[in-house]
C-alpha cells in the first residue's frame, strides 16, 4: 500500500493578499461551515482514540497489521451504529480503547429483546462482510498480510458471538432463548483457559455475578431502595403572606406522582400543598415509588432569595419488566437460526483462511 504525499499550501502570498485570505476564512466559518466545524467535533474523540489504537497495536505488531485491525473493529461497530439506526436508536460514534476494542454507547435503550438482538447482529454480520472482503483481497494478492488480517477478523466476530453479557452473543441470546447464557457460562470457563485473557475472564466474572444476582439471588428483586433528592422551595414572598416555614427538624412524607418520557426517563412529582409547592426530579432507574419522606430542611440564600432547602429520601423497588422477554415464537426461531448460522459461517472461514494462507496463530 502507498500513501500518497499531502499537497503543501502555497506560501507565497502576504501583505494584503494575506488580509483577504483571513477575511475569506471568517467567511467561510459562518453558516454551513460553523455546522461542519461542530461535526467535527462530535467525531475528534472517535478520531483520536482510533489513532491511540493504532498506535498502541503498532508497538506489537507491524503498523499495516495494527492499521488494518483497528479498521476491521471499526466496520463492526459501524455494523451496531446502523442496525440501530434502522429502528430509531440514537447512539454514539465508536470509540475505541487499546487491547480492549471499540464500543458504542446508547443514548435511548432498545424497547424489548427483539431491538437488542437486532442491534447486536449488525456488529458481527458487518464484520463478518468486511472480513470476507479481506479474506478475497488477501487470496487475489497472495498476501500473508491480508491473510492474518481476514483470520482475526472471522475470529473477533465470532468471539463476539459467544452468548456472554455484554458480548454481542449475550444480547442476541435475550431474543432466542436465555438457555443460550447457560451455555455460555460454561463455554466462556473453556474460551478463558484456551485464551488465557485477563479481559476476558474479568467479562465473565462480571457476567456470572449478574446472573447470580437475576436467577439465584432472587430477594434482590424486590429489595427496597433509597435515594435522596433535594428541591428549592422560595419561600421570600410566602412569609410575606403570612405561611408557617416549618423548621430544621420538621419531618414529613409528601404525595407524589410519576410519570415517564418516550425515552423512557421516570420523572418524579412532588407536592407540599401547605406552601404551594410542586416539584420534579428524575429516578436513576424505572423504579415503583413507595414513599417519598422528608429528612431535612434548611434555609439558604440563592441569588439573594431566601429558598428553602428540602433534602427527600425516595424508597422504591427497582421495576422489572419481565415482557421485555416476550419475542414472537417464529421470530425466536429465525434469531436463533441467523445465529446459528452466523457462528458455522465465521468457524468455516477461519478453517479456510488457516488451510488456504497457511495462517498459524
Amino acid at each position: 500500500m502507498r500513501l500518497l504525499p499531502e499537497k503543501k499550501q502555497d506560501k507565497k502570498s502576504s501583505g494584503i493578499m494575506g488580509w483577504l485570505g483571513s477575511a475569506g476564512v471568517l467567511l467561510l466559518l459562518k453558516g454551513k461551515t460553523i455546522l461542519s466545524l461542530l461535526k467535527l467535533g462530535k467525531i475528534a474523540g472517535p478520531l483520536i482514540s482510533m489513532m491511540v489504537s493504532i498506535w498502541a497495536y503498532a508497538l506489537i505488531s507491524p503498523w499495516q497489521f495494527a492499521v488494518g485491525f483497528v479498521a476491521l473493529l471499526f466496520v463492526h461497530e459501524i455494523g451496531h451504529v446502523i442496525a440501530a439506526k434502522r429502528i430509531g436508536l440514537p447512539v454514539s460514534a465508536p470509540l475505541f480503547v487499546p487491547f480492549m476494542g471499540a464500543l458504542i454507547t446508547m443514548k435511548k435503550q432498545p424497547l424489548d429483546a427483539r431491538e437488542e438482538a437486532y442491534v447486536a447482529f449488525g456488529g458481527p454480520i458487518l464484520g463478518s462482510i468486511g472480513a470476507a472482503a479481506v479474506f478475497g483481497a488477501a487470496y487475489y494478492y497472495h498476501s500473508p498480510l491480508l491473510y492474518s488480517l481476514a483470520y482475526v477478523g472471522f475470529f473477533i466476530n465470532l468471539i463476539n458471538l459467544l452468548p456472554i453479557h455484554p458480548l454481542d452473543g449475550g444480547r442476541i441470546a435475550t431474543a432466542v432463548t436465555r438457555w443460550l447464557w447457560l451455555v455460555g457460562l460454561v463455554g466462556g470457563l473453556a474460551v478463558i483457559i484456551y485464551l488465557k485473557s485477563i479481559l476476558f475472564g474479568i467479562i465473565w466474572l462480571l457476567f456470572a455475578y449478574d446472573m447470580y444476582k437475576k436467577y439465584i439471588s432472587r430477594r434482590t428483586k424486590n429489595q427496597m431502595h433509597a435515594v435522596l433528592k433535594s428541591f428549592l422551595i422560595p419561600i421570600e414572598d410566602l412569609q410575606d403572606q403570612g405561611y408557617l416555614i416549618p423548621g430544621p427538624e420538621h419531618k414529613r412524607e409528601l404525595p407524589f406522582t410519576t410519570y415517564s418520557d418516550l425515552n423512557r426517563q421516570q420523572y418524579l412529582g412532588v407536592r407540599w400543598d401547605n406552601l404551594d409547592y410542586y416539584g420534579t426530579t428524575t429516578m436513576p432507574v424505572q423504579s415503583i415509588i413507595d414513599k417519598v419522606r422528608i429528612v431535612q430542611l434548611d434555609q439558604l440564600y440563592v441569588d439573594a432569595k431566601l429558598q428553602l432547602k428540602m433534602q427527600c429520601e425516595i424508597s422504591f423497588t427497582v421495576f422489572d419488566n419481565d415482557k421485555y422477554y416476550d419475542v414472537p415464537a417464529a421470530l425466536r426461531w429465525r434469531y436463533g437460526i441467523a445465529y446459528f448460522v452466523l457462528a458455522g459461517f465465521l468457524g468455516g472461514m477461519m478453517y479456510l483462511v488457516h488451510i488456504v494462507g497457511n495462517v498459524n496463530l
